[in-house]
């Protein structure tokens, strides 16, 4: 098998500024959104570019426009609480928009029917907050429609409606959205869409509180940077089919989605589980009938990357290019894209069983969470590619690793947080637990994921940010914060970093460099 060709399976998702050269499709979006509704006219969103284009977003997947929210900032005291849409628009032209406001008030958001499920909504949510942040806006206020209310209005107020919805009694597929996202309830307006029948005209007043605002002074500063990783401490067992491998591995991501996670991470050569199906027990003609699997493994987790709004590492998989077998681990950006890291040392143990070659290039690559590298389970333990990819610009290292007992596991663990220690950087190690009675040399195995962190006052006791129990099937959420790291490394009570002597000694790296395809 040649080198699989990586940018066939991409389907890009990209959340950016709207264009105007997106308003036909956004015309579109919206006959299908809103079908009963009055839809945007071309001067609205033309005067929506013009007065406040940072406040205009698109979801573009695979060069279709799949969603769009607008926004407009306000000085929100400015204006009774029971204001109707038009009031807070101008009527849809925005021209009221106040550069110098505290708040951003979301005017729409639409999200294509055959794309929900796919974290479209939160996304443009997402987008939202961080402009926010950006602007050091006070808080996001939004009207929201409560288009599943028609259904009761006999039965019950709009307050009571809510409160249902509120308790999860009910669900509304805005109201119940946007309380998921963070928003609360301020009061309900009447007639604040005169062609909303759906939700009797009425609208809920919500708002989201920008807990990073800070009164206005000369100088900005950021207070926290976090990034939520989820590890996957994976269970090794027999299975019977390749579907049966994809339902565990999305229930994991699902797990990850919902606990907000930004990181999922499995653990190295996970999807040697699927030997277990194979009937071939010659560890080397299994691992190649194994590699069979690579483009069904890539589609799933792209597929699941996207879907879920979680960036995957996943783990690690053999892969066979030019006759050679490789030890592959893949970076999955929840923007569709992929990139994938080499295995660089090799263990005797894979050489003899299964003929595993060496890559020859450390890689660090640019995620929405900053700058990261993957090392897989051996490499972590040569601590020179550790430094180099720090050196890059890495805040996380993400070591899949996989070992059969707790001397090999130590080794994994000691150096991921000698690491953690000597290069001010965060460490993520995930494993295989479990037994695999019917697979030569993946019979047993044994591990204790975590997530590490440098040693010192800003960071958790013990460097540890999260652990899971030994031997066990489980998940172990943590948050790292960028921030803390950048300060630490130029203030902390040791500075590693700056610290060295390089007048006495130098790393000289012979790394080969990969060119990537100009993407267009």
């Amino acid at each position: 098998m040649s080198k699989i060709d990586l940018t066939q399976y991409e389907k890009k998702m990209i959340v950016r500024h709207m264009q105007e050269k997106d308003i036909e499709q956004i015309f579109e979006l919206q006959q299908v959104c809103f079908p009963n509704m009055e839809p945007w006219k071309r001067d609205h969103l033309e005067s929506h570019l013009k007065i406040f284009p940072e406040g205009q977003f698109v979801v573009e997947f695979d060069g279709q426009i799949i969603g769009s929210c607008s926004s407009l900032v306000v000085n929100f005291d400015e204006y009774d609480d029971r204001h109707t849409w038009d009031d807070i628009t101008d009527k849809g032209y925005i021209t009221n928009h106040d550069p110098d406001g505290y708040n951003l008030y979301g005017i729409e958001v639409m999200v294509h029917p055959g794309y929900r499920g796919m974290k479209i909504g939160r996304r443009l949510y997402e987008a939202r907050k961080d402009l926010a942040r950006e602007l050091n806006l006070k808080s996001i206020i939004i009207g929201g429609r409560i288009p599943n209310y028609h259904k009761y209005e006999d039965e019950m107020t709009p307050r009571e409606y809510v409160e249902e919805v509120r308790s999860q009694s009910i669900y509304d597929p805005v109201l119940t959205f946007q309380i998921m996202n963070g928003f609360t309830v301020m009061r309900i307006n009447p007639n604040y869409l005169p062609d909303d029948d759906l939700s009797s005209k009425y609208a809920t007043l919500m708002e989201w509180n920008n807990i990073d605002y800070r009164a206005r002074t000369k100088r900005h500063f950021k207070t926290s940077n976090p990034v939520r990783i989820m590890v996957i401490q994976y269970m090794m067992k027999n299975i019977d089919s390749f579907e049966e491998f994809k339902k565990q591995c999305e229930y994991y991501v699902d797990v990850a989605a919902d606990y907000g996670s930004d990181f999922a991470v499995f653990p190295e050569i996970f999807t040697t589980q699927l030997m277990s199906f194979l009937e071939e027990k010659v560890p080397s003609k299994a691992v190649r009938r194994l590699s069979d699997y690579t483009e069904d493994y890539i589609e799933m987790f792209t597929h699941l990357a996207v879907k879920y709004n979680v960036n995957i590492i996943g783990g690690s998989h053999f892969v066979e290019e030019d006759e050679k077998i490789y030890n592959i681990s893949y970076l999955f950006r929840r923007d569709g894209t992929i990139e994938k890291q080499y295995k660089i040392h090799v263990t005797p143990n894979e050489r003899t069983w299964w003929g595993i070659q060496p890559g020859d290039a450390v890689k660090v690559f640019d995620t929405d969470c900053g700058k990261i590298a993957i090392q897989i389970c051996y490499d972590i333990q040569f601590p020179e590619l550790a430094r180099y990819a720090v050196d890059q610009g890495a805040n996380i290292i993400f070591v899949p690793f996989c070992t059969d007992d707790r001397q090999g596991y130590l080794r994994v663990r000691y150096c991921a947080q000698a690491r953690a220690v000597e290069n001010q950087v965060y460490t993520v190690i995930s494993g295989t637990v479990g037994n695999m009675t019917q697979v030569e040399n993946m019979d047993i195995q044994y591990a204790q994921s975590g997530i590490f962190t440098p040693s010192d006052f800003e960071f958790a006791r013990d460097g540890i940010i999260g652990e899971c129990n030994p031997n066990v099937e489980t998940v172990v959420v943590g948050d790292v914060d960028l921030e803390i790291l950048r300060r630490q490394r130029k203030s902390g009570t040791v500075r590693q970093l700056q610290d060295r002597r390089h007048d006495l000694f130098q790393l000289d790296y012979k790394l080969k460099t990969e060119i990537k395809p100009e993407r267009t």
